[in-house]
């Protein structure tokens, strides 16, 4: 089969689609031919060589990056159901090897793709989607509530604006270039902005016309996480969802107890609590089949996993990045 090998940790162009032996699923595991597989901007981190806490420990090499894969079972490994073969299916607990024709996983974290959903929309939902709706849990957004979103243009922040638009709540959409912040405000957001102008912060307070901004979702980090932070008002909610600049920014403990903020690193939140991600991948797959929840894919080929890297960390996408073998 074809797969794209890592041989050595550098720049994007160090991933190599070449031929691989074909995997054999193991006991309890089942092997799928691969209709999509997900892309993550950790794995790109990862594909660097970049070491941090808050990321997964570097693969040995040579690798295969991907455990975000949607597509059909054509053979299982011992003690699984023979009845799998030939199903759809989508799931996140692939082991790293999705980048690939086929890839194996175990059978306990398979989800039977629900009917109308193409393979790249469930294999968007099954980790982006899913990581949305826990962080929507997290920040418990009502009817209330004005919620600034940075970065939401991206997989998660684009499904953030549209489910916080279904609860009721006033959205303001912040993203970078002009055809970014189009895609935002045709998500229903009440205000788009382009946070790579000076002055975004300004226009936002602006628009708010003296009404307290309750909620900050902040996918960003660095100087943009800051206005965004700035912008809060008395007894709001600050949540940290992403880092996509590179950049850190965590207000300091005496600015919010003085302005009476609950601040949150919802990513943290997350990894601390694995147990429920099953529960909240069945909730997305079913939001998207339903209509609810509609998220954006952009798809490479397989063959072209390196451009899509290069694009992913120059943050020249829109939405999900997916490979199709």
């Amino acid at each position: 089969m074809y797969a794209v090998v890592l041989h050595s940790f550098g720049p994007a162009e160090n991933l190599r689609y070449e031929t691989v032996p074909d995997p054999v699923p193991g006991p309890g595991e089942v092997r799928i031919a691969v209709r999509a597989a997900g892309v993550h901007l950790v794995e790109t981190m990862m594909r660097s060589g970049l070491e941090s806490d808050s990321l997964p420990p570097l693969p040995g090499l040579p690798s295969v990056f991907g455990g975000e894969v949607a597509g059909t079972v054509d053979a299982v490994g011992s003690g699984v159901d023979p009845s799998w073969v030939g199903r759809d299916v989508v799931t996140s607990g692939g082991r790293p090897g999705g980048y690939a024709e086929l890839a194996v996983a175990d059978v306990a974290s398979l989800h039977p793709m629900p009917g109308g959903l193409s393979h790249e929309t469930a294999v968007a939902m099954v980790v982006t989607g899913t990581t949305a709706l826990r962080f929507l849990a997290v920040a418990r957004l009502t009817t209330d509530d004005v919620v600034l979103i940075t970065s939401a243009a991206g997989g998660i922040g684009r499904l953030l604006v549209q489910d916080a638009r279904n609860v009721g709540a006033t959205v303001i959409g912040a993203a970078g270039g002009p055809d970014k912040v189009a895609a935002v405000a045709g998500l229903g957001a009440d205000l788009a902005v382009d946070y790579d102008q000076p002055g975004w912060d300004r226009t936002v307070a602006e628009w708010l016309d003296g009404r307290p901004l309750t909620a900050v979702l902040d996918g960003v980090g660095g100087d943009k996480a800051k206005a965004a932070f700035g912008l809060l008002g008395r007894g709001g909610r600050y949540l940290t969802i992403g880092n996509a600049s590179q950049q850190d920014f965590w207000p300091d403990p005496e600015t919010l107890a003085d302005r009476e903020v609950a601040a949150v690193n919802a990513l943290l939140h997350l990894l601390g609590n694995p147990q429920d991600a099953p529960e909240f991948e069945a909730r997305a797959l079913a939001a998207a089949a339903g209509g609810r929840l509609v998220p954006a894919v952009q798809a490479f080929p397989l063959s072209q996993a390196a451009a899509a890297h290069a694009a992913l960390e120059s943050r020249r996408t829109t939405g999900k990045v997916v490979l199709v073998p």
